[in-house]
């Protein structure tokens, strides 16, 4: 048991802070609270990264593309 408190990430409150995303924002035009619908704040970062992997995805395609002309 005491194995898996070491493997836990300690995080600090200034490191919390910064992982405070607001759903809303990040995908506008819902028509629900997504805050709401993902009060956690680990569900929060994982879609955070999500978002932020599909754009380095579209940015290195398009990359792909330019310099295949």
């Amino acid at each position: 048991m005491e194995e898996k408190d070491d493997q836990i990430p300690k995080i600090n409150p200034e490191e919390e802070k910064k992982w405070e995303v607001d759903l809303n924002l990040l995908f506008p035009g819902k028509k629900y609270d997504l805050n709401r619908l993902f009060p956690d704040k680990g569900t929060k970062r994982l879609l955070y990264e999500l978002r932020r992997n599909k754009r380095d995805i579209e940015r290195f395609i398009k990359n792909l593309n330019l310099e295949e002309k």
